[in-house]
C-alpha cells in the first residue's frame, strides 16, 4: 500500500512525504504539486499507522479545496477520515467553538453572521443610537472592527488618535454587547474568540497540544497575524507543522495575509528541513524563465526557480497598441486565431489589474459573439454601482421608469425608508399614476416629505444641468451631482466600484464615436428610422450587452478575470493585459510599504497561469479613470529578459495628427493637439520625431512619455511623465531627450 502511495513522486515531494515526526517548511512553486504532497502525506502517516485521524489538524484555505482533499484521502487510504480536523481556519474555529462554548461565554446555539447580516447588525445600531451612517458608513465599520480583531484587539486595545477613531471604538464597544447579548459571532470573532479560549484555559490547550501530533497549513504565505498566533497555540512541543506556501505568491495583503509569517515560522518552529519543489508540470520553459526573471528583483525572498522538462515552448507574444481599442481588437484577433487552431474556449483567460478593463473586451467579445464567462465577478453593465449610475440615466432620461426610481431613491441612503416607499407604491397603485408621479404628489407621506423631495430636486436638477451636454459629459456629470463616487470612496474596497464608475463614461464615449449617437429601429411596417437621442440609444445598447451574452453553465467559453481571482487556476492561453506602469502596476503600489512587490508577485502569478502559450499587451494612450492617460510601458516587460519576447505591435500611430477621442478630460482637457503639433514641429527640424505619446529617455530620469507641449522654436518645453520621477517639464533644448 505504502510504496503504491509513494509512486510517481519526484524527489523533493518524496522526501516531503516521508518527513520523519518533525516540523518542516515546504517552498511548493506554482503547478508544483503541493496538493498532492499534502494529501499524500496524510495518507502516508495514516496508512504506516503513525498517527490516527483524530491526530491530523489539516487547514486549507477554502471549503472546496477541504472537500476534495478529503475525497482523495477516502480514495487513498482505508480509515475514517471524517474524525480528522480539516477544513478553514473559520470552519475549524467553529468546531472547536461548538465543542468549548461555556468557556468561550457563548450560547450553545450561537448564530454565525454572513456579512450581510453584520452590515444590517451594524445600521440597526446606529438607527438606535442616531450615528450618521453617511459619516460613519457602516461597511467601513465592518471592516473597521474585523481589521481589528484580526490583529487580535478588542475595543479596550485599540489606538484613537482622533475624534473620529475614537467615536469607531465606540461603535466597536456597542457592536460587542450587542452581539454578545444576542449570541451571535461574526467570522473574524470565530477565530479570535478560539484563540482567547486558548490562552486562558491552559489544561484546554495542553489537551490539543497533546492530541494533534500532525498539523498541515496549506498556501501559508495567506495567513495573518491571528491566524499564525492561533496555530502556534495549538501546536505542542511534540507538534510537527508543516507549513506549505510560496512566498512568491503571496498576493492578498490587502486582506491582511503576512507573507512574513514564513520567515517567522523558520524563527518560531526552527523547521528541520526546508524542500523546495520547484518541478513544474503545468507551463512550458521559456514561461517559467520569464516568471523566474520577474520574481528575482524582489527583495528578502526564501528562494526557489521553477523549472520543467516539457521544452522551452513558444515565445512570449508582446503587443503594444495605439488606445486601449487596439489592445482589444489584437486580443479579440488572438482568441478567433487560437479557436481557429482548435483551442477549446474554456482554455483562454483574459486577465486584467483592474475591474473596469473588462468593459472594452467584454464589448469585442459581445460583437464577435464569442462566448465568455466573467470569472468570480459581475459583466461591466450588472455590475450593482453600474446599474446605480445607469438608473440615474434612465431617470433624467424619463423620469416615469419606476425601476429605475426604486433602484435609486434612497441610493446613496437619505433617509427614505422600506416603509416610506411601500407607501409611495400604494398611492401609485391606488390613483393609476406612476411612483414619480406620486413622489412629486407627496405620496411618500410626511416622514418621508423633506427627502423625497429632496431627490427630485436632484434629478430635476441633473437633467437642467446636462441639457445640451454630450453623452460623456452627462454621465460624467450625475456620477458627480448623484454622490455615487463619493459614496463608494467611503468604503473598504469601493476604489473598484470608483474606477467601474469612471470607466462608464469611457463606455460612453466610445459608443459615441462607433455609432455617433445614433441607432436604428425597425417600423411597424419594415422600414427603418434613426433614433437620434443619445441617451436613449446608450441605455438601449447598454440594455443589450448586459443581456444573455455571458455563456451558460456548463457551456464553453472564454474565461475573463482579475489577476487575483486567476490564483489557483490555470489555462493553455494567457492574455495579461494593461501593462502600463500606474495600471500593473498599480499606481496605489508605489506608494504603499511593499507594494510594488506585491504587484510583482501578482505579475508572477499571472505568468504562472499560462501553460502553453503567453500574451503580453498594453496601450499607449487609454481612457482611465475618464481621463486619457499617456503610458509608460510596465516596468515588468523590462524585467523579462529580450530573448523570450516575441514583439508583435502594431506600427505606432503619429498621436499628433489623430483627433481627440472626445474633449480630453483631467490634467490634459483642454490642449490644442494642433499647436501642440506646431510647437513641437518648430523646435525639432532636425526631424527627431518627438509626438505627444513618444516614449523617450532621459539621462537623469530614465524611462517616460511625452503628455503635453508649449511655446514655440527654441522656447518649446514639454511635459514628460517619468516611471520613476513623475511628471518634469523640460526645456527640450536643454533636455537632451531621446526617442525610443
Amino acid at each position: 500500500m505504502s510504496s503504491k502511495l509513494l509512486a510517481n513522486l519526484n524527489e523533493p515531494q518524496l522526501t516531503a512525504v516521508t518527513l520523519p515526526h518533525t516540523s518542516a517548511l515546504i517552498l511548493a512553486g506554482a503547478g508544483s504539486g503541493k496538493t498532492r504532497v499534502l494529501t499524500t502525506r496524510i495518507a502516508w502517516l495514516l496508512s504506516t499507522g503513525q498517527v490516527s485521524p483524530s491526530g491530523v489538524l489539516a487547514v486549507t484555505f477554502t471549503n472546496k479545496a477541504a472537500k476534495e482533499m478529503l475525497t482523495r484521502l477516502a480514495s487513498m487510504v482505508q480509515v475514517n477520515v471524517r474524525a480528522m480536523w480539516m477544513g478553514t481556519f473559520h470552519g475549524l474555529c467553529n468546531r472547536f467553538l461548538r465543542m468549548h462554548w461555556r468557556e468561550a461565554g457563548l450560547p450553545q446555539t450561537f448564530t454565525i453572521m454572513d456579512t450581510q447580516d453584520q452590515l444590517s447588525l451594524i445600521k440597526r445600531i446606529f438607527k438606535q443610537n442616531n450615528v450618521d451612517d453617511e459619516k460613519y458608513p457602516p461597511k467601513q465599520l465592518a471592516w473597521f472592527i474585523s481589521s481589528a480583531k484580526e490583529e487580535g484587539l478588542r475595543p479596550n486595545a485599540v489606538e484613537a488618535f482622533d475624534d473620529y477613531s475614537r467615536k469607531q471604538v465606540e461603535l466597536y464597544q456597542l457592536y460587542e454587547a450587542t452581539c454578545q447579548r444576542e449570541g451571535v459571532v461574526d467570522f473574524a470573532e470565530l477565530l479570535l474568540r478560539s484563540y482567547e479560549v486558548l490562552s486562558k484555559f491552559e489544561a484546554l490547550r495542553e489537551h490539543y497540544n497533546a492530541r494533534f501530533r500532525h498539523i498541515l497549513v496549506d498556501e501559508f504565505q495567506d495567513t495573518n497575524t491571528l491566524q499564525y498566533k492561533w496555530l502556534r497555540l495549538l501546536a505542542g512541543p511534540n507538534t510537527a507543522v508543516l507549513a506549505v506556501g510560496d512566498d512568491d505568491q503571496s498576493i492578498y495583503a490587502f486582506r491582511g495575509a503576512k507573507v512574513a509569517n514564513m520567515q517567522r515560522f523558520e524563527h518560531d518552529f526552527a523547521p528541520a528541513k526546508i524542500i523546495k519543489l520547484e518541478q513544474n508540470y503545468r507551463s512550458q520553459g521559456h514561461i517559467l524563465d520569464a516568471a523566474n526573471a520577474l520574481i528575482r528583483n524582489n527583495n528578502g525572498r526564501l528562494g526557489k526557480e521553477l523549472w520543467t522538462d516539457q521544452g522551452h515552448g513558444e515565445p512570449i507574444r508582446v503587443f503594444q497598441g495605439y488606445s486601449d481599442g487596439d489592445e482589444g481588437s489584437f486580443v479579440i484577433d488572438s482568441v478567433k486565431a487560437a479557436m481557429n487552431e482548435g483551442v477549446p474556449l474554456d482554455e483562454i483567460a483574459i486577465l486584467y489589474r483592474s475591474n473596469a478593463q473588462s468593459r472594452v473586451f467584454e464589448h469585442g467579445l459581445f460583437n464577435a459573439r464569442i462566448p465568455y464567462r466573467v470569472y468570480g465577478g459581475l459583466r461591466f453593465f450588472e455590475r450593482a454601482e453600474v446599474k446605480h449610475a445607469m438608473a440615474y440615466l434612465r431617470l433624467i432620461n424619463n423620469p416615469e421608469d419606476d425601476n429605475a426610481l426604486l433602484r435609486v431613491v434612497n441610493f446613496p441612503p437619505r433617509g427614505i425608508g422600506a416603509k416610506s416607499i411601500e407607501n409611495l407604491q400604494q398611492v401609485a397603485v391606488g390613483t393609476g399614476v406612476t411612483l414619480w408621479q406620486a413622489a412629486c404628489a407627496g405620496g411618500a407621506g410626511s416622514r418621508a416629505q423633506v427627502a423625497m423631495a429632496q431627490f427630485i430636486g436632484l434629478v430635476e436638477g441633473m437633467r437642467i444641468a446636462t441639457k445640451g451636454l454630450a453623452l460623456p459629459e452627462i454621465v460624467r456629470h450625475l456620477l458627480d451631482a448623484s454622490t455615487l463616487k463619493a459614496h463608494y470612496l467611503n468604503e473598504k474596497d469601493g476604489q473598484d466600484r470608483v474606477e467601474n464608475l469612471e470607466e462608464l463614461i469611457n463606455a460612453a464615449d466610445n459608443f459615441m464615436r462607433e455609432t455617433g449617437g445614433v441607432v436604428h429601429v425597425e417600423n411597424l411596417d419594415g422600414t427603418m428610422s434613426e433614433n437620434d437621442d443619445p441617451v436613449t440609444a446608450f441605455l438601449a445598447h447598454a440594455s443589450l450587452e448586459a443581456g444573455d451574452t455571458q455563456a451558460a453553465e456548463g457551456r464553453a467559453a472564454l474565461q475573463m478575470m482579475t489577476v487575483h481571482s486567476a490564483k489557483g487556476l490555470e489555462f493553455d492561453y494567457v492574455f495579461i493585459t494593461g501593462l502600463e506602469e500606474g495600471l500593473f502596476p498599480h499606481d496605489n503600489s508605489l506608494n504603499d510599504d511593499g507594494g510594488l512587490e506585491e504587484e510583482r508577485r501578482l505579475m508572477y502569478v499571472a505568468i504562472t497561469r499560462a501553460r502553453k502559450r503567453l500574451h503580453f499587451s498594453y496601450a499607449q494612450i487609454r481612457m482611465l479613470h475618464g481621463q486619457t492617460r499617456y503610458n509608460v510601458p510596465s516596468r515588468f516587460l523590462d524585467e523579462v529578459p529580450a530573448e523570450l519576447l516575441k514583439w508583435l505591435s502594431a506600427k505606432p500611430k503619429n498621436l499628433l495628427a489623430m483627433e481627440p477621442h472626445a474633449p480630453l478630460s483631467g490634467d490634459y482637457a483642454d490642449r490644442n493637439l494642433s499647436a501642440f503639433a506646431a510647437s513641437i514641429g518648430s523646435a525639432t527640424r532636425n526631424d527627431s520625431g518627438f509626438r505627444i505619446g513618444q516614449q523617450v529617455s532621459h539621462a537623469k530620469f530614465g524611462h517616460g512619455v511625452i503628455v503635453n507641449a508649449d511655446g514655440s522654436g527654441k522656447n518649446v518645453q514639454v511635459e514628460v511623465n517619468f516611471r520613476d520621477h513623475g511628471i518634469k517639464r523640460l526645456a527640450l533644448e536643454y533636455a537632451k531627450l531621446t526617442a525610443l
